[in-house]
């Protein structure tokens, strides 16, 4: 960066400029950048203030001034343009990723910080995908008419693991268990489906935060992390962590009360809602649910804008913290606008149909944690996130609804073994948002020896644009009940299907089926109870069921329960009349994030309207419904024949306990216990070759339950502990999906 020619006295006056070795670069381009013009006088400063201003364009490889006489001469090396941008030995990262976090494009000028900072870019994506031993070697190729040709050869290297992570000073958790609590993990072999085992700097500082929130759930609200240090090998190819704690006491909740300006409003009753008291161990994780209770509470009552803080007074010497939350009146805030990021497949309206607000509303804490969870019951997405964002206007809030879409085509496998089926094969294939509508289009075949049943149905969930589920369902079932029943029949249905809420967690279906069922072939030896229905049959059939449900989540529930009641009534026409009425419900109960009880239980009771029931109508108990017996494998029967004769009666219920088995959580494998128990019974037939009775059936088992990477996979095998000797058994029930 020089200038040549006769050295500048403090003013010197310039009344021509030329400009020598520009190309490309208009004159006028130029001459906007020096900011100087002919016919004035400027100084040594302003010179040199101009060729600073050609380099910093980053459109020149060099430039030099030059006075002659009263003439500015530039001379100028233009830096040339990018022909293309070659990635070449890439396979952790697509070139599509990697060109676009590249200032260098083609048709833009080249310049060799550009080179330098695109160089360095690439390597910090390796990083950032863990291959820290990744090595970047920049080209250029000249090409004519001043063009060059940009090459990055990548030498990817190995994935840079964690080989090692140590805790020291931790006194009251073992190392293991802090392990799991954080999301960095050591290098295993199985580890291979989860990135988990490479190194992050951005993952190893969301683990400093997840540590700090284990201790103060626990009570430790003196912990401290000293340092976290993640040391490189010489090799780069494995990363030693540390993290050195210092743990402190445990504390103790003491005084739990509220302050509120609100003079309306009830504190003792509040107070009582607190699900903590004095003496118990003090956790962040319960203040926190206090809070979030609180506020619910009094949006409840009428209290739109409130702000609750936790005011914490704690002594170091009792080791006791005193907990006040003050309520006071928050701001007003009303919604501006709701923005929906990742819904790559699902529409919009789909999602902003389950947001209890709209734009223009007041803000609702409350409202927005219920359509966080109803957008998270659809079950269309892996995660979504409801945060509120600052918008211009002061009183006024964004919305920004994050989501990330999950599979949802799944295909299912199921299978068995009966003693009245033999070997049983069941696929089920479903696309629960069709067309990206919410849509629930599902179809299936179940294969047996002696039974092939076919099924095709659509939902939609917001019909004609309502809160209104409609939908339909199509079947048929062959059925050839040697062993079972001893006789052939065909089913052909179809059913239609409207459901609504009624309340928050209250919804009500109704349903509606006709029905074709033909009995044929009715064997010789078969029951004289069969023989004497061996009939061709029309089902008029409408249904109701009114479901209260209170689960933590529809898709994989924790805690909460749910409560059913159903009804059917055939005689809308048709040559069947019955009526039917169930009820069941079911509990979840959970000991800790691992383990999770499910109780359950059914009761059914049916009435025959002016004629009697048909057996194929009857309840049966069996497979899903009463494992460790065959579906159909429990029933009154007749004694002779050993054919199924159903009943009027039946209960059922189950106990299920999920738990972990040792395997690491990435595995997403689970042991299951359970005992279940039923019973069908008052056949309504009549003579010494029934055999009907309340005996009670039961059995217990053990499973698996393991989300594999292709789907969720279901085993049980169970033991009967109490049958009767004609029931028919079935050992083994499994169940494998897959989604796309």
């Amino acid at each position: 960066m020089t200038c040549g020619g006769k050295a500048l006295q403090a003013s010197t006056l310039i009344q021509d400029i030329q400009i020598q070795g520009n190309q490309r670069i208009e004159k006028e381009t130029i001459l906007a950048q020096i900011e100087l013009v002919p016919g004035k006088a400027y100084n040594q400063e302003e010179i040199d203030q101009a060729l600073k201003n050609l380099f910093a364009s980053g459109l020149f490889s060099d430039a030099r001034l030059e006075i002659k006489g009263q003439a500015l001469i530039i001379h100028i090396k233009e830096n040339p343009i990018v022909n293309q941008v070659v990635i070449e030995g890439n396979d952790k990262l697509s070139d599509e990723i990697l060109k676009g976090e590249l200032q260098l494009r083609p048709r833009q000028v080249y310049t060799l910080t550009r080179l330098r900072n695109d160089t360095q870019r690439i390597q910090d994506l390796y990083r950032l995908k863990g291959h820290f031993a990744a090595v970047v070697t920049p080209q250029i190729i000249k090409r004519e008419q001043n063009r060059v040709d940009v090459v990055f050869e990548v030498k990817e290297g190995h994935a840079t693991v964690v080989r090692k992570i140590f805790f020291i000073g931790n006194k009251k958790f073992s190392e293991s268990k802090l392990e799991s609590t954080i999301q960095t993990k050591e290098t295993r072999w199985y580890r291979f489906f989860t990135a988990d085992d490479t190194f992050d700097s951005d993952r190893l500082a969301y683990d400093k935060e997840l540590l700090r929130k284990f201790y103060l759930e626990h009570g430790y609200a003196d912990f401290q992390i000293k340092s976290a240090v993640a040391e490189l090998t010489s090799d780069r190819e494995e990363f030693f962590i540390t993290f050195t704690l210092e743990e402190g006491e445990r504390y103790q909740v003491g005084q739990v009360k509220i302050s509120s300006d609100f003079k309306a409003l009830d504190i003792k009753t509040l107070e009582k809602k607190i699900p903590f008291t004095s003496g118990d161990w003090y956790s962040n994780k319960d203040v926190e649910g206090t809070i979030n209770l609180l506020v619910d509470e009094l949006g409840s009552l009428g209290y739109a804008f409130v702000d609750i803080q936790p005011q914490i007074q704690k002594d170091t010497e009792k080791h006791l913290l005193d907990i006040t939350f003050v309520i006071q009146e928050g701001p007003k805030v009303y919604i501006n606008k709701i923005d929906i990021i990742g819904n790559d497949r699902t529409d919009d309206e789909v999602i902003r149909r389950e947001l209890e607000v709209d734009e223009g509303d007041a803000f609702n804490s409350n409202k927005m944690k219920h359509s966080e969870k109803r957008i998270k019951d659809l079950g269309f997405f892996k995660k979504v996130s409801l945060t509120k964002q600052p918008s211009d206007n002061p009183d006024k809030a964004d919305i920004k609804i994050e989501i990330e879409e999950d599979r949802t085509g799944e295909l299912s496998f199921g299978g068995g073994f009966s003693t009245a089926d033999g070997p049983l094969a069941d696929i089920r294939f479903a696309e629960h948002n069709f067309r990206g509508k919410g849509q629930d289009l599902r179809a299936g075949v179940t294969y047996a020896k002696h039974r092939q049943e076919y099924s095709f149905g659509l939902t939609e969930p917001y019909f004609l644009g309502r809160e209104l589920m409609a939908g339909f369902d199509v079947y048929r079932v062959t059925r050839t009940r040697y062993l079972d029943a001893s006789y052939d029949q065909q089913i052909h249905g179809l059913s239609l299907l409207m459901g609504y809420m009624l309340a928050e967690n209250l919804s009500q279906l109704w349903t509606y089926t006709i029905q074709s069922d033909k009995v044929t072939r009715v064997k010789e030896h078969a029951s004289r109870f069969l023989r004497a229905q061996a009939r061709n049959s029309i089902l008029s059939d409408i249904g109701h069921t009114l479901t209260y449900d209170r689960r933590d989540s529809k898709i994989d529930p924790t805690t909460g329960y749910c409560l059913s009641l159903n009804n059917e009534f055939a005689g809308l026409g048709g040559t069947i009349k019955y009526l039917k009425n169930q009820i069941s419900g079911s509990h979840f109960y959970s000991f800790s994030d691992d383990w999770v009880l499910e109780a359950s239980a059914r009761y059914g009771i049916m009435v025959g309207l002016g004629k009697k029931t048909r057996i194929a109508d009857r309840y049966i108990l069996g497979g899903d419904t009463l494992r460790g017996f065959s579906p159909g494998g429990v029933s009154p029967r007749d004694k002779t024949t050993k054919d199924a004769l159903g009943g009027h009666q039946f209960y059922s219920g189950s106990l299920e306990l999920t738990f972990p088995i040792g395997l690491p959580n990435e595995f997403g494998v689970k042991g299951a216990t359970f005992s279940d128990v039923g019973s069908v019974w008052q056949s309504k037939e009549k003579g010494p070759e029934v055999l009907d009775h309340k005996k009670p059936r039961a059995s217990v088992g053990m499973g698996l339950r393991w989300q594999s990477p292709m789907g969720p996979l279901r085993i049980d095998i169970a033991k009967t502990i109490a049958k009767n000797k004609l029931d028919e058994k079935q050992v083994v029930l499994f169940g494998f999906s897959t989604r796309w």
